[in-house]
């Protein structure tokens, strides 16, 4: 087995729309890593994860360690990694850091193989895996810079007209619209608004904890009747189990269930319904599949979240849903939004009606552009980023925003 001969660690930064949140809104642009392993005898593995400073430095100071290692190996280099972290790194933040050698090991495994990633992971249980179109209230455009094509998003007609763009382009038949932005009777408003220009989607909506548990038990009783699930509308496995005790609707988080360890208080608690995995965070991608066998095993369903992200990442998680039966909901994914900007090669990761087809070819079955790395890497190199920052940038047009939450 051909051994690790380079690791490459490059930042990169690309265009992102002015999408709000609760904790504020997404800067003009938004950063992401690519770890490349190169072995010896030329094959390389891709791995992609968040492009924060305190994350790049990490991967920087682990990935020397695994130079001289095997792909086929996970074990000895998921350790040669985490040994070379600082050892007040937390738990929640090595995974972190394991994930995109992981993803990258098996990419180039899979390569030496002839076998695609999903292969590695057990077999895939399905050949196209569905998403939901994921919604944002947003700004027309940045500041000072044109407006973009999607257009601003203020209210439940502006959430229609995205859904609708959404829909033309992917296929999409169920819509994720992300709130804790306004007064929550706004919000509301527009998931019926929603729901009644797609009368058959199933929609959800993640007020991303910026409810208080007086607001979410309010909130879901009207709810009820529009979404599949509610995810992390409240801070506190407590208050979650009050809001799913009371109301009945499914509960879903991402917040308050970020690792194994926090699995089981949830489910005894009677707090979620709902687990959204995120490879990024769990620690690759066998962690994943191994988290959606948790999750049968305690009766509750699986999705996957999604952060700002790029073709890489896609094709993991594609991977990812593909080899997990346990997955009963569509994945969220922002890859519309940054879609113009991917540095792999089109045409393996393309939507027809909502979903994805499993890429058959070896590894992760995705090409790089080399020339877009590069190009999105002089973009990371001349803005000086190195965090993201919603509330800073929210700051800049309004001066007291205060992200505190909850907040409504």
């Amino acid at each position: 087995m051909s051994r690790i001969r380079q690791v490459e660690v490059i930042p990169m930064a690309f265009p992102d729309p002015p999408l709000l949140n609760s904790w504020g809104v997404h800067e003009p642009l938004a950063l992401r890593i690519l770890v490349i392993l190169t072995l010896e005898d030329g094959t390389i593995g891709l791995g992609e994860t968040s492009g924060e400073q305190p994350m790049l430095g990490r991967i920087e100071q682990a990935a020397p360690r695994i130079i001289g290692g095997r792909v086929d190996r996970p074990a000895e280099l998921e350790r040669a990694v985490l040994e070379g972290l600082d050892a007040r790194t937390s738990l929640v933040e090595r995974r972190k850091v394991w994930s995109p050698f992981e993803v990258a090991a098996l990419d180039a495994r899979g390569h030496l193989e002839g076998v695609s990633v999903s292969d590695l992971l057990g077999g895939a249980v399905r050949d196209r895996v569905d998403f939901a179109g994921y919604l944002f209230f947003k700004w027309a455009g940045h500041p000072g810079q044109e407006d973009d094509s999607w257009g601003a998003a203020d209210d439940g007609a502006g959430l229609v007209a995205q859904a609708r763009l959404m829909q033309e382009h992917y296929g999409f038949g169920s819509f994720k619209l992300k709130a804790g932005v306004h007064p929550p009777e706004r919000e509301i408003a527009a998931m019926r608004a929603l729901a009644e220009a797609f009368p058959s989607a199933p929609l959800r909506i993640d007020p991303n904890g910026a409810w208080r548990l007086d607001t979410a038990l309010e909130a879901a009783g009207q709810l009820a009747s529009l979404v599949e699930y509610l995810e992390d509308p409240v801070l506190a496995i407590e208050d979650m189990a009050e809001v799913r005790r009371v109301s009945g609707v499914p509960l879903a988080t991402n917040m308050l269930v970020v690792s194994p360890e926090t699995l089981k208080p949830a489910v005894d608690a009677h707090a979620v319904d709902v687990v959204l995995a995120d490879h990024h965070y769990w620690g690759g991608l066998a962690a994943t599949t191994a988290l959606g066998e948790l999750c049968a095993a305690e009766g509750i369903g699986l999705s996957m979240h999604s952060n700002s992200h790029l073709g890489v990442s896609l094709a993991a998680m594609v991977h990812a849903a593909a080899a997990t039966p346990a997955l009963t909901h569509t994945c969220d994914t922002h890859y519309p939004w940054n879609a113009e900007y991917d540095i792999v090669v089109p045409g393996s990761l393309g939507f027809e009606d909502g979903a994805v087809g499993v890429p058959t070819g070896p590894g992760l079955g995705v090409e790089l552009r080399r020339d877009a790395v590069d190009a999105l890497h002089r973009a990371y190199v001349s803005s000086g980023r190195v965090v993201r920052d919603d509330t800073a940038y929210a700051r800049s047009v309004d001066p007291g925003y205060d992200p505190t939450l909850p907040r409504f």
